[in-house]
């Protein structure tokens, strides 16, 4: 059977090769951390999620750095068990990046996000920005609930697709939530 060409696309970025990343997160490293991009560079992915080329639609490369941020170590006197520093931040890099983003362009509201890339020292995402007061905006039935006004802040209040999965709202049955934890639903039913 005959592939299409976001097929071929998907393919390619399921294992990228060096050659074609390298250059590019070089690049990347040495710009701003988030930055406006003409079009995507993953088409098949953006348009998986939404993505069209029409005004008052934006995409925005995301530069996260590695690491979940420590609770700095204390000076004196606790018990030897609590010595050692932990993870605070309870979000995916993803749902990090999206918050970036909606914090650079504060009057854009975020439609979904997808990862480019990673090395040793940074995560590399592209979000999907859409202007709710845009006329093409309006009157596209697939985008006219972004202007309705009730989703303002969407990414703020973990409403996006990479931030419910964060929150662990994700659940393979649709009748049960994962959150708070798959044991407290145990519990409970007991």
């Amino acid at each position: 059977m005959a592939q299409g060409m976001y097929s071929y696309m998907r393919g390619a970025w399921r294992k990228p090769s060096r050659e074609m990343l390298q250059p590019r997160m070089i690049q990347w490293r040495a710009g701003e951390s988030v930055v406006k991009v003409e079009k995507p560079l993953r088409l098949d992915r953006a348009r998986t999620l939404g993505y069209k080329a029409k005004q008052g639609i934006i995409v925005v490369r995301v530069r996260v750095k590695r690491g979940g941020r420590k609770r700095t170590r204390h000076k004196h006197g606790r018990k030897s068990r609590k010595q050692y520093t932990r993870k605070i931040l309870k979000m995916s890099y993803q749902w990090v990046a999206e918050l970036r983003a909606a914090h650079h362009y504060p009057n854009l509201e975020v439609l979904n996000s997808y990862l480019l890339g990673k090395d040793g020292k940074y995560y590399f995402y592209e979000v999907i920005l859409l202007d709710p007061e845009r006329p093409e905006i309006k009157a596209d039935p697939v985008y006219a609930w972004v202007s309705t006004g009730t989703h303002t802040g969407r990414v703020y209040r973990g409403l996006t697709s990479a931030a419910k999965k964060s929150r662990g709202l994700r659940s393979k049955s649709p009748d049960l939530k994962v959150r708070p934890s798959a044991r407290a639903w145990e519990r409970q039913g007991k």
